[in-house]
This record gives structure tokens, C-alpha cells and sequence, in this order.
């Protein structure tokens, strides 16, 4: 009771230190975000509308595609990555409940321990020896038993917190724990994204099968004729030669597209975590839709949802955390420890607790003398850490701001090149009739039969190239403002 005594005023006097944690609390820097940048003004005039933001909009809201939803659905059920990922969050989540465990005291337990020493005639053990002579006992000369014991315990152990060193490190693990479930909110963006780029790929090639097949049959056709020409002596081997070198040449295009098509069947099929197989798109590109009855939102509300920029924030965080934990480690830390227990030399009395029964209670103040310069600059490393944290937070902002403004630019600029391809694929459709009628009529050649083809063909498919990248251009939009993780 008396080490108790005076173990207690010391330990309340440390106690009270407790109020003087170092370090700082995490504050949000101040970010200039940029009053000017592409599409700014139109999107401050779609949020005064009201219209809802479209990174908040349910990806299963923003896609309009059934098969295209339920593909998505499935990559996120059973994408490799997306099942790795849930395991780093277990870990994170582990690493969080062992940082608040910190806080408790250490237990342990020795349920029973039993010693018996042995020592010889000329052991160094003069008491015991000389009340054995005083007692008329001969010293054995072999080993005999000078002593049996018997213990059992229970130990604890608890390291108080005066400078805020455990509170950083929970604040820490707390920080990375938050850090991975941005990044499955990322990993799920990014996989969202690119299941939809890679379907809409298979739509255009798809498109462009159909474009090509319809082409080639159209080139057949019009060999056909030059073909009865020729054997009407009305045009030469020539014409017969070059206008079926233009069909084999529209026959080329069907292989090398349902190549492509091949491969991005099985780069879906991939995503999707399952072997390659054959998949069955009953839409076609030009069912394709997304909804425009939302806005973009401004700067401030992508931090709110760019998982990259959450990710980044708490990045920051931790680093902050860390100067705490290496400032905290420059001073005394303090430990109390104690144990109760039964300790005897007789196995009679060992339950016996007044007999036996023993209480400890120690204090530990530990201070680390050699090991300053170590700490310093251990400290002096995170408050470097800590500005690269800011640093990468801020350029996180700024790239995001501009990925913003390049998704607009390419819907706007897809969109004028897309009108105008319309306007020109009409003037080529119109002329490969009128080609036909002078054609037969005698008043045009079979060249200008095949360079209306080819014009024709040649819009066609970039007409298709345009809607697809239009509708990929849309995605990255929705990605770039961090939609398609909710």
C-alpha cells in the first residue's frame, strides 16, 4: 500500500499533463480553385436550374441500356480486382481496430508455474549452506533439491497517452482505413467506365460489320453490272478488274472487324471475371442514350465526389498524423504496470491468498537520451511528408479540373464533327443513287460508281467511330466527376 502511495500523486501529476498533446489538428488547406476554365460558364448556368449533379446519379440511373446494366452489375459482383480490393479493406479495417486497442491495457497470464532449483555441495550459496550446518545437516556432495516453488499470476500493463502518440496513430489507421474505400470507389469508377467503353466498342464494330456487309453486297451488285457491260461489249477488262478489286477490298474490312470485335468480346468477357465466351448484344449504337437532364457541378463538389480526391485528402490526414506520432516520440512516455498472484514454497499453502497472495504496482518513465538526433529528424521528414501531402492534394484538385473541362471540350467538339459527318453522309448517300441512274443510263463511268461507294462507305463508318466516341466521351464525363460508384 505504501508503493501505492507514492506511486499515486506522480502518476496524477503526468495525468495532467495529458492536456499539452503536440501536434496539430488536420485543417483542409485552402485551394484556389479556377474562376475560368472550359465549360465553366455553362455549367454555372445548369446549376441554376436546379438540376441534379450528375456525379451523384446512380450508375444504373445513368445508363439507359438493360444488357449494358447487367454487365456492369456482374463485373462488379465478380471482377478479380474488385474481390482483392474488399480483402485490402478487411486489412485496413484490422489495422484500424488494433490502433484502438492501443488504448487498452495489456493482460497476460500465468495460470500456473511451477520451479524446482538444484544445487551441489560447493555452490555459491552460503546462507542456505551455513543454516544446514547450523541445523547438525550434512551438505550433500551430489545435486540435491534446495528449493521448490509455486506461482501463479496475472500481469497488466497500460502506457498512458500524455502526448497524444496513440491518438495519432488511431487518427492514422482511421485515415487509411477511409483511404481504401475510396480506392474501391475508384477501382469501381474506373471498372464502370471501362465495362461501358468496351461494350460500346463491340456496338460499333458491330455497326461497322453491318455498314461493311452492306457494302460489300452493293460492291457484288455493281461488279455484276460491269460485269454484263463487258460481255456487251459497252466497257473494257478494266473496269471489270478495278470494280472487283473495289469489292475485295470492302470484303477486306469484314475479318479485320470481327477481329477487333473478338477481342474486345473477350476483354469484356475479362472484366467480367469469367472465361472468354460468346455474349449476345441485342442493343445497337444507335439505341444507345444518355440522360441530360443533369448538371456537372462546379469545382467545390468534386472533392464531394472524386473518390481520387477523398483518397488524396486522406493521404494528407495521415501525413499529418504522422508529424503528431514522430513530435509525441521526442518525449517521456510513461508506463504503469502491476500483477497479483500466489507464490509459495509449500503446495499446501499455495491457495492460500493471505499466505500467499502477492500485489505489484510499478511506474516506468522512459525517456530516450541517445536517440534525439534520430527523433528529430524522423520529425523533420514528416513535416516534409506532410507538405508533399498537401502538395499531391492540391495538383489532385487541379488535374481533376482539368479532366472536367477536357471531357466537355470532346462532347462539344464530337458533337460538331458528328452533325457535320450527318449532313455529309446525306450528300454521299444521295449521289450513290444518282451515280446508279447515270450509270445505267450510260452517263457516268464505273469509276464514279466506285468513288460514290467508297465516299459513301468511308462516312458511313466514321459516322459510327463519331457516336461511339460521343458516347465514350459522355462516360468519361460521368467519371471524371467521380460517378459510378454509388
Amino acid at each position: 500500500m505504501n508503493s501505492l502511495k507514492n506511486i499515486l500523486p506522480f502518476t496524477l501529476v503526468v495525468i495532467a499533463m495529458a492536456s499539452c498533446k503536440v501536434g496539430q489538428n488536420y485543417n483542409r488547406p485552402e485551394i484556389d480553385f479556377p474562376d475560368q476554365y472550359y465549360g465553366a460558364d455553362s455549367l454555372r448556368d445548369s446549376l441554376m436550374t436546379g438540376k441534379k449533379n450528375m456525379a451523384a446519379v446512380n450508375w444504373k440511373a445513368y445508363f439507359k441500356d438493360s444488357t449494358l446494366v447487367s454487365l456492369i452489375d456482374s463485373a462488379l459482383s465478380n471482377n478479380f480486382d474488385m474481390q482483392k480490393m474488399t480483402k485490402e479493406i478487411d486489412i485496413g479495417y484490422q489495422n484500424l481496430q488494433q490502433s484502438k486497442a492501443n488504448f487498452l491495457p495489456s493482460l497476460g497470464a500465468s495460470p500456473f508455474k511451477y520451479n524446482r532449483e538444484y544445487y551441489s555441495e560447493y555452490y555459491n550459496n552460503y546462507g542456505s549452506n551455513r543454516a544446514r550446518r547450523n541445523h547438525g545437516e550434512d551438505i550433500p556432495t551430489s545435486l540435491y533439491t534446495e528449493r521448490m516453488e509455486y506461482v501463479s499470476s496475472l500481469q497488466a500493463s497500460w502506457e498512458i497517452d500524455i502526448w497524444g502518440k496513440l491518438r495519432w496513430q488511431k487518427e492514422a489507421a482511421r485515415a487509411d482505413f477511409m483511404k481504401t474505400q475510396e480506392f474501391k470507389k475508384a477501382l469501381q469508377t474506373a471498372l464502370v467506365s471501362e465495362v461501358a467503353t468496351t461494350y460500346l466498342n463491340m456496338l460499333m464494330l458491330k455497326s461497322q460489320l453491318t455498314v461493311s456487309r452492306r457494302n460489300y453486297e452493293l460492291s457484288k451488285n455493281t461488279l455484276r453490272i460491269v460485269k454484263l457491260q463487258y460481255d456487251a461489249g459497252e466497257t473494257t477488262s478494266l473496269a471489270v478488274q478495278q470494280t472487283e478489286s473495289q469489292m475485295l477490298r470492302a470484303k477486306a474490312l469484314i475479318p479485320d472487324l470481327e477481329r477487333d470485335y473478338a477481342i474486345q468480346e473477350t476483354r469484356l468477357n475479362e472484366l467480367l471475371g469469367r472465361a472468354p465466351q460468346e455474349l449476345e448484344l441485342v442493343h445497337h449504337l444507335e439505341d444507345i442514350a444518355f440522360d441530360s437532364t443533369y448538371q456537372t457541378g462546379v469545382p467545390l463538389e468534386l472533392i464531394q465526389n472524386r473518390p481520387d480526391i477523398a483518397a488524396s485528402e486522406y493521404n494528407l490526414i495521415i501525413s499529418n498524423a504522422n508529424v503528431g506520432v514522430t513530435q509525441a516520440m521526442k518525449y517521456p512516455s510513461l508506463t504503469i504496470s502491476g500483477g497479483v498472484g500466489l507464490n509459495s514454497y509449500q503446495i499446501e499453502h499455495f491457495l492460500d491468498p493471505m499466505g500467499a497472495g502477492f500485489a505489484l504496482l510499478n511506474g516506468a518513465i522512459f525517456q530516450p537520451i541517445f536517440q534525439n538526433r534520430k527523433l528529430k529528424t524522423n520529425h523533420l521528414i514528416a513535416l516534409n511528408k506532410r507538405e508533399i501531402a498537401q502538395l499531391d492534394f492540391k495538383e489532385t484538385i487541379i488535374g481533376a479540373v482539368g479532366e472536367v473541362s477536357n471531357a466537355l471540350v470532346t462532347i462539344e467538339k464530337l458533337q460538331e464533327a458528328h452533325n457535320i459527318v450527318e449532313d455529309r453522309l446525306q450528300v454521299t448517300n444521295k449521289g450513290i443513287k444518282d451515280a446508279f441512274l447515270l450509270f445505267q443510263s450510260g452517263f457516268a463511268s464505273y469509276l464514279e460508281i466506285i468513288n460514290a461507294q467508297e465516299d459513301a462507305l468511308e462516312n458511313q463508318m466514321e459516322l459510327v467511330r463519331l457516336k461511339t466516341q460521343l458516347a465514350i466521351a459522355n462516360i468519361e464525363l460521368y467519371r471524371s466527376l467521380g460517378g459510378g460508384w454509388k
